[in-house]
């Protein structure tokens, strides 16, 4: 089952949720804020993507944070994600087999042809 992950006002995530669903590809949909994450979810992410690819240092929830977190952010990603889980770069893509974040159509019609 293809789950994306993200937070349903982002528009990003409605972006690649428009493009599926015009696609006709099934997928669940899985609001971090509002149905949460698990730590070892986390984890696998991070194993799979690493914390450059996962994390978005752009983000106002990065720059909200104060410099010792951040500082200390490889050594307690998993933690500062789960109380901060605006900080993964959206919409995450979980195939089953691989993840991809961010919304390219172009990336998406190769996944899914």
């Amino acid at each position: 089952m293809i789950t994306l992950y993200g937070i349903k006002n982002c528009d990003t995530v409605k972006k690649a949720r428009t493009w599926l669903e015009q696609n006709t590809i099934a997928y669940q949909f899985h609001d971090f804020r509002a149905d949460g994450l698990e730590p070892q979810q986390i984890k696998s992410w991070i194993d799979a993507l690493g914390l450059e690819t996962l994390v978005n240092k752009r983000s106002t929830t990065w720059k909200e944070l104060d410099d010792a977190t951040k500082q200390q952010f490889a050594a307690n990603a998993v933690n500062i994600i789960l109380a901060h889980p605006t900080l993964i770069k959206r919409p995450l893509l979980d195939t089953g087999k691989q993840q991809y974040v961010g919304f390219k159509e172009t990336e998406y019609r190769t996944l899914f042809n």
